[in-house]
């Protein structure tokens, strides 16, 4: 099989030594979750790595974005001299669109400027990967079932490539988990969080896409469609889910998780 990794992780800034500095001690356990999967990919190597986020989102469509090349700054979070760049696999790129061309629901987009959603996890699991080359996908406006179906489709050609591709999610849980929130505090969002975690762990798929839309809605997060992503991709695939990290210093929930496969 071609799918040699698969991941959750999520992307805040301060996870960049440079950025984060003493506000690093605050996410000392994901650092530790981050490190080991980066251990990890560098034992696997990994051709490809698909990341799944939210960068070039449309309402009704899927994206891929097939760039020869990516760049990275992080000039939004006050630093001006980290910066990264990654090739884009344009062969497995034309592939899977080729194959999903007659859905009505992807498009490609050429956008060699990649967010810090893709970027950050990126920077942080690929400092000795120089041959790896990387393909974003981003979720979109569609309900749940569309992209767990989305995900079977992608399985496909996953499984059916020649690559040892590496799948992994950037995205953070809940943004109202306490005071400190960027959306304010909000007691459905730790119910969120957990059930999450939870289903996930149990392998409880039928529940996660079942989960109540208020919930999702009121907490605010930036991870569940991609995740329903991954979990078409894993669909009918033995994988055992190992939970990492969890932490949420700042009212948002990062989430660190292993499907192993």
């Amino acid at each position: 099989m071609s799918l040699i990794f698969s991941s959750i992780v999520p992307h805040p800034p301060i996870l960049i030594p440079e950025i984060g500095k003493e506000n690093l001690r605050y996410l000392k356990n994901t650092q530790k979750a981050y490190e080991k999967l980066k251990i990890k990919l560098e034992k696997l190597k990994p051709e490809t790595i698909i990341i799944i986020s939210h960068n070039n989102i449309q309402e009704n469509i899927f994206t891929i974005n097939l760039s020869p090349r990516f760049k990275a700054n992080f000039e939004e979070f006050g630093n001006f001299s980290v910066k990264k760049e990654w090739k884009g696999d344009l062969g497995f790129s034309a592939k899977l669109s080729e194959s999903l061309e007659t859905e009505n629901n992807l498009s490609l987009v050429n956008n060699e400027n990649i967010n810090h959603a893709i970027s950050i996890p990126l920077f942080l699991l690929t400092e000795n990967l120089k041959n790896t080359k990387i393909i974003p996908i981003s979720f979109s406006g569609l309900n749940r079932q569309k992209h767990f179906e989305f995900g079977k489709l992608l399985k496909k050609e996953i499984i059916n490539s020649e690559k040892k591709i590496a799948v992994v999610v950037s995205g953070d849980l809940s943004h109202r988990l306490n005071k400190k929130s960027p959306g304010g505090y909000s007691p459905k969002a730790k119910k969120f969080d957990k059930k999450i975690i939870d289903f996930l762990l149990k392998k409880k798929i039928k529940k996660i896409l079942e989960i109540d839309e208020d919930i999702i809605r009121d907490a605010q997060e930036y991870g569940f469609k991609s995740i329903l992503i991954l979990l078409g991709i894993l669909h009918n695939i033995n994988f055992n889910p190992k939970l990492l990290s969890y932490e949420a210093p700042f009212g948002v929930g990062y989430l660190l998780m292993d499907f192993q496969l």
